[in-house]
């Protein structure tokens, strides 16, 4: 048995797979915020509680946001900061007397969809993830790359590629510098392109809904979001070349954007066509949490 655990901003969700991976038992609690003792103690409640509720433990897997650095075993680029220059592999693995495997929560997300979702069989994998920030992560044969460095697959804080005039320098991140993807292809970057053009204040899903009813101004802010995708894609296919790429988060559920991205794509991209297939994720919001259940190849 295979038990994945989704550490999120708001919410820790937990789930048990069996060998086959089938789901066997969820559990969801909120994050105590800003506390991450408290979270600690969620999280292994959590796991107690799935164990308990099917008779057996199991490997556990966690998917959290950020990466662990390799000179100090200390998280770092978490935007839940409370994370940030934590011992959390090994303070997880402490008070559950037990090892674990901790992977970044987009990596998670890839591994999900190259085992058993939208690119399962396929050998090279690029998941994306759109929604309050962008994320990436590469699968290749089943098995998360993360780098020597542990950031493989952060496409999101490299500059829009190919920017004009009018996107320089762009907005600042988080991450201390400006004009990275993540600030154009978040659901905040849609948003605020929104703004800038029309003085409305609309929500990303607002955006897409008003789109769908003919909105004009929603339809451009779409049309340059796409383009933006496009831009962004482009660049990952021309230093990866994956065999398909995967796209998850709140965002990804647009259907307005997968149409005519292939095309678009193909006109950034350094080859005479594009043929890599860009997939909605088979299996949702539930892709990060399975997929930190498959960091055990085998149990």
């Amino acid at each position: 048995m295979r038990i994945g655990v989704d550490w999120g901003g708001t919410k820790i969700e937990a789930i048990a797979l069996d060998d086959a991976g089938a789901l066997l038992m969820r559990h969801r609690a909120p994050t105590p915020s800003g506390d991450y003792e408290g979270t600690l103690r969620a999280v292994a409640a959590l796991i107690a509680f799935v164990e308990k509720g099917l008779g057996r433990q199991g490997s556990i897997g966690v998917g959290a946001p950020g990466a662990v650095s390799t000179r100090s075993g200390l998280v770092k680029n978490s935007n839940s900061t409370a994370l940030n220059g934590k011992p959390l592999e090994r303070d997880l693995a402490e008070l559950l007397g037990r090892p674990i495997r901790l992977a970044n929560d987009a990596n998670c997300f890839a591994l999900s969809e190259a085992v058993d979702g939208a690119a399962a069989g396929r050998r090279v994998v690029f998941g994306v993830i759109l929604g309050t920030g962008v994320g990436g992560g590469l699968v290749v044969d089943r098995e998360v790359v993360a780098g020597r460095n542990r950031i493989a697959g952060e496409w999101g804080h490299n500059p829009l590629p190919w920017a004009r005039d009018d996107e320089r320098p762009g907005a600042p991140c988080y991450c201390g510098k400006s004009g990275c993807i993540e600030t154009f292809l978040s659901g905040a970057g849609l948003a605020r392109d929104c703004l800038s053009r029309t003085g409305r204040r609309k929500s990303a899903e607002e955006i897409a809904e008003a789109a769908a009813l003919g909105d004009a101004d929603a339809e451009v802010s779409l049309a340059i979001y796409q383009d933006r995708l496009a831009r962004g894609l482009a660049s990952v296919i021309n230093v990866v070349d994956p065999d398909a790429i995967v796209l998850g988060g709140g965002l990804s559920n647009i259907a307005r954007l997968y149409a005519g991205l292939p095309e678009l794509v193909s006109r950034y991209a350094f080859s005479d066509g594009v043929e890599t297939p860009i997939l909605p994720a088979l299996h949702g919001d539930s892709s990060g949490v399975r997929g930190a259940a498959w960091l055990w190849p085998s149990v």
